[in-house]
């Protein structure tokens, strides 16, 4: 008896994990599916949207000067991206991929961009933010306007709706990446030269997601921490930025499952 209360134990078990295994097969075929029918544009930052504590400590072991380190970054950061998406299942453009040949491209992209701090999403019920009222009340005869402690990020918008649909005729994309700006945070200490105990490093991407209509489908941060002793740009780019890129890649892929 208490061999075939084993038996049946055993055969429970073992459809339980074949039914699970084809729940989770299927939801990744569902994903590749999406992201087949679609292909993403990758635009880098500007370069003047790039904030780092750490690059003195880069420079102090590297000796790569301040423009060689943005551009390593900047690089990197799509370079990851574009290797994401592609194991993802997207077809992929990447813009830093060859400079001369979409540098006109890239400098008509910037020239509709707009920037705004807007509160950061929440990516568990994710909603496009909206233009904040920024109330204003009279306080002894001064006139105060409140502030929010809210976490910030840096959104894009386009100025021109003709953007969109010049590069989708050009290039058949219908997913646009805005990466708007990178932060490399350095540890708590004020002195970024100054190598504090356990502390992290904080990298912070600022992006914004949209599609061919303009519909804003995910925003936000994507953050990563990394250590305090880590000065090596391809080292950062290999080993963090890929951690990030996946993340987005994640939350483009709950985007479009939403909107489909």
């Amino acid at each position: 008896m208490k061999k075939i209360k084993t038996l049946f134990l055993f055969l429970f078990l073992t459809v339980q994990f074949f039914a699970q295994d084809k729940t989770i097969s299927e939801k990744n075929k569902t994903e590749r599916e999406i992201a087949a029918s679609h292909k993403s544009m990758i635009i880098p930052f500007e370069p003047k949207m790039y904030f780092s504590e750490i690059d003195r400590n880069i420079n102090a072991e590297t000796g790569l000067s301040a423009k060689e380190i943005k551009h390593k970054f900047r690089d990197g950061l799509n370079e990851q991206l574009f290797k994401a998406f592609k194991s993802a299942g997207y077809n992929c453009l990447d813009l830093m991929e060859d400079t001369a040949k979409y540098k006109k491209d890239v400098e008509g992209i910037y020239q509709y961009l707009s920037y705004e701090y807007q509160k950061v999403p929440s990516q568990e019920n994710y909603q496009a933010p909206k233009k904040e009222d920024k109330k204003q009340h009279l306080d002894k005869g001064q006139l105060n306007v409140e502030t929010n402690s809210e976490q910030r990020f840096m959104n894009a918008k386009l100025t021109n709706p003709k953007v969109v649909p010049l590069l989708q005729g050009k290039y058949k994309t219908d997913i646009y990446v805005f990466i708007n700006q990178l932060d490399l945070r350095a540890s708590g200490s004020k002195d970024p030269m100054q190598l504090t105990g356990n502390s992290k490093r904080k990298i912070v991407v600022h992006y914004t997601v949209y599609t061919a209509d303009a519909q804003q489908i995910n925003s936000g941060i994507a953050e990563e921490n990394f250590d305090v002793e880590l000065n090596n740009p391809k080292k950062i780019i290999d080993k963090h930025f890929s951690k990030i890129a996946a993340t987005i890649v994640q939350r483009v892929n709950k985007g479009l499952a939403i909107v489909k």
